[in-house]
C-alpha cells in the first residue's frame, strides 16, 4: 500500500491557487456534500467548533473520494492534540495561534516522528493504512502540509522568522483574532486590519512560502488571490446555511 498523496501541498508546490470553504457543522453527512461540491479543500475546524476525535475521523472518511483535500485545524498548538489528528490520517493541519519561530518549530515537531520531531510512533493507525503503508514512519513527512496561524501583533512582527522553520509550509492570516488584537474587535474591514492583513501576505510571499487566508467576502477573496495567495476559504458552512436558509424563508413571509 503507498503512501497517500497530499493534493494541496502539491498544488501549493505547482503554484496552484486552492479555493475551499470551513467546516464547523461537525457532521460527515455536511462534509461528504461538501467535499463534492468542487471545492479543492475543506477544513474541518476542532479550535472553534465543537469537533471532537469521533467527529473528526468520521468526517476525514465522508471526504474521501470528494475533489477537496481535507484540512483540520487544531484546536491549539498542542503536540497531543496534533498527534492524535495525524493518526486519524490528517495531513494538512492548520496550527492555531503561531507567535514566534520557536512555536511555528514547537508545531512542525509535533508532525514529525523522531530524531526529527517528537510525534509518538504508533505501527498501526489510519494514516499508516494500519500498517500496510510500507515505510510510512521513514515517508509520512513527505506528504504532510503545516500551515501556521498568523493572528496577533506579536506573529505580524516575526513573519520573515516564522517563515523560515524547516517544515512550515504556508502561513494562514486569521482576520478575527487579528482585528481584535489590532484594536478593532469584530471589524476585520477595519482600514487599519486591512492594512496589516495586505502588508503581511505580501511579505509572507517574499519568503517563498504559502500565504493563506479565510476570505468570505468575495470581493476580499479576489483580490486576495490576486495578491498571490494561494490558500483561500471563501466561506463556511455554517454561513451557507444561515444565510441561504434566511434567504429561502424570507422570499415566503407574509408582506
Amino acid at each position: 500500500m503507498e503512501l497517500p498523496p497530499n493534493a494541496l501541498k502539491r498544488a501549493f508546490r505547482a503554484g496552484r491557487p486552492q479555493i475551499g470553504l470551513w467546516s464547523q457543522l461537525t457532521s460527515p453527512v455536511a462534509a461528504e456534500i461538501l467535499s463534492r461540491s468542487g471545492f479543492d479543500f475543506l477544513v474541518i475546524d476542532t479550535e472553534h467548533a465543537p469537533n471532537e476525535l469521533p467527529h473528526v475521523l468520521a468526517q476525514l472518511q465522508a471526504i474521501a473520494g470528494g475533489t477537496a483535500t481535507p484540512v483540520v485545524r487544531a484546536a491549539w498548538n498542542d503536540p497531543v492534540l496534533v498527534k492524535r489528528l495525524l493518526d486519524i490520517g490528517a495531513q494538512s493541519l492548520i496550527v492555531p495561534f503561531v507567535q514566534n519561530a520557536d512555536e511555528a518549530r514547537r508545531a512542525v515537531a509535533a508532525t514529525r516522528f523522531p530524531p526529527h520531531g517528537a510525534r509518538g510512533v504508533a505501527v498501526a493507525t489510519r494514516a499508516s493504512g494500519y500498517g500496510r503503508v510500507a515505510g510510512y514512519l521513514a515517508r509520512a513527512h513527505e506528504e504532510l502540509c503545516v500551515l501556521v496561524q498568523i493572528e496577533s501583533r506579536a506573529a505580524l512582527s516575526h513573519i520573515e522568522s516564522i517563515a523560515g522553520v524547516d517544515g512550515v509550509d504556508g502561513l494562514f492570516i486569521g482576520p478575527g483574532d487579528l482585528s481584535a488584537d489590532l484594536g478593532h474587535l469584530g471589524d476585520p474591514g477595519h482600514p487599519d486590519v486591512c492594512e496589516a492583513i495586505d502588508g503581511a501576505i505580501r511579505r509572507i510571499r517574499a519568503t517563498g512560502k504559502v500565504a493563506g487566508i479565510l476570505a468570505p467576502v468575495e470581493a476580499d477573496a479576489r483580490r486576495y488571490l490576486d495578491m498571490g495567495c494561494l490558500f483561500v476559504a471563501v466561506g463556511s458552512d455554517v454561513g451557507l446555511l444561515a444565510r441561504q436558509s434566511e434567504a429561502l424563508a424570507a422570499r415566503f413571509s407574509p408582506r
